[in-house]
């Protein structure tokens, strides 16, 4: 009788509501926020074209090359670190595949070995620094910032005399690999699309929007491989673990050096590709590519619901913070209002996913 009594009162026997469950989804204001955003933009930007086929793939292509990014920040978020230098590592990684290509004639498959390779390379230095040196990474990659930006100016121009590589796509031209960083799916379902008078077509009868670029397949490929890292394996739980208490993760045995490190590894990957899918695309690289990128990452990150804190977050978070930043940033545009006013979006935006991040977590946590 006794042991029955102190079961019913156990809390944790008791069958969570869907409120709490709810309460308790990271991503939960990312996804209430970009409804919002969506519900504004189709009273404001109406007839604007925003929202036809090509309209559409403008904002998706600006939040996807942004959250290829996003996702690497927001997993080394919840394993407790930042990356400060992935902005830097952008442009070093694009005068590192453009350079090579166009003033001495590399094939692109070997540039683009070579720039995972200084990736990889990059993310395991910082993570090192990290962990045996018991630095914030903040301070770690903040000087990582510099010295990357530093190389990528310094080398260019002492090996060409310019800031900027032109003619990478000429360079390319015919290759078999630069398709699957700057190239387009479904072209045939938009000619059809177009036949039928489903899209907007040109005068010549092609569509407008001629196919789904690549980097929006970059983008869900990357998020769905983190979210199933997170969710489905065991490294997923050592990520949160590292984030949350890494001194108790340490005591039962989880790797928290090589799991940090790992971590900051991907995150140069993730710049990477990035700096892949722009370089390929404009057909250049530039030193000052990926400027602020950093910022808009993180920002993207914490919308997404990942505690500064580290130890609580979402990949699925990050998506859709990337996709309020890109929806944003075209509305703006189709809409005609001073782009000035979109930093102004983004500081408040931050701030309101801060409030709602930690609102969220006590609502998640009462109670226990």
């Amino acid at each position: 009788m006794a042991s029955s009594t102190i079961a019913e009162r156990d809390e944790r026997l008791r069958p969570s509501g869907v409120v709490r469950r709810l309460f308790g989804r990271p991503e939960l204001g990312a996804v209430a926020g970009y409804l919002l955003v969506l519900l504004f933009f189709a009273v404001v930007a109406r007839g604007t074209g925003m929202f036809s086929a090509a309209g559409i793939l403008s904002f998706l292509e600006v939040s996807a090359q942004l959250g290829i990014v996003a996702v690497g920040a927001a997993l080394l978020m919840i394993g407790g670190e930042f990356d400060l230098s992935v902005g830097s590592m952008i442009g070093f990684a694009g005068i590192v595949v453009a350079l090579p290509a166009v003033e001495w004639g590399w094939p692109l498959w070997l540039c683009i070995l070579l720039a995972f390779t200084v990736a990889l390379l990059v993310g395991w230095v910082n993570g090192m620094i990290v962990s045996r040196t018991g630095l914030p990474s903040f301070v770690v990659t903040l000087g990582g910032l510099f010295v990357l930006r530093g190389l990528t100016l310094g080398i260019t121009r002492a090996l060409t005399g310019r800031t900027q590589i032109p003619g990478l796509r000429a360079q390319l031209e015919g290759d078999w690999l630069a398709p699957l960083f700057a190239g387009e799916v479904g072209t045939g379902i938009m000619q059809w699309l177009g036949e039928m008078g489903w899209i907007a077509t040109r005068p010549d009868g092609l569509p407008l929007a001629s196919g789904i670029p690549v980097s929006i397949l970059w983008w869900l490929l990357l998020t769905a491989l983190a979210t199933w890292v997170l969710l489905r394996t065991r490294i997923g739980n050592w990520i949160f673990a590292c984030g949350g208490d890494p001194a108790a993760a340490r005591n039962l045995g989880v790797p928290v050096a090589k799991v940090k490190t790992g971590l900051f590894m991907f995150t140069a990957v993730c710049a990477t590709i990035f700096a892949l899918v722009q370089t390929l695309s404009v057909g250049s690289a530039d030193v000052l590519r990926g400027q602020l990128k950093e910022f808009e990452a993180i920002i993207a990150a914490v919308i997404g619901g990942c505690l500064l804190t580290g130890g609580y977050g979402s990949a699925i978070g990050a998506t859709f913070g990337a996709l309020i930043f890109g929806t944003v940033q075209m509305g703006i545009f189709y809409t005609g209002v001073n782009t000035d006013w979109f930093k102004v979006f983004l500081g408040v935006m931050l701030l309101v996913a801060v409030l709602f991040n930690n609102y969220v977590r006590r609502k998640a946590t009462e109670g226990r």
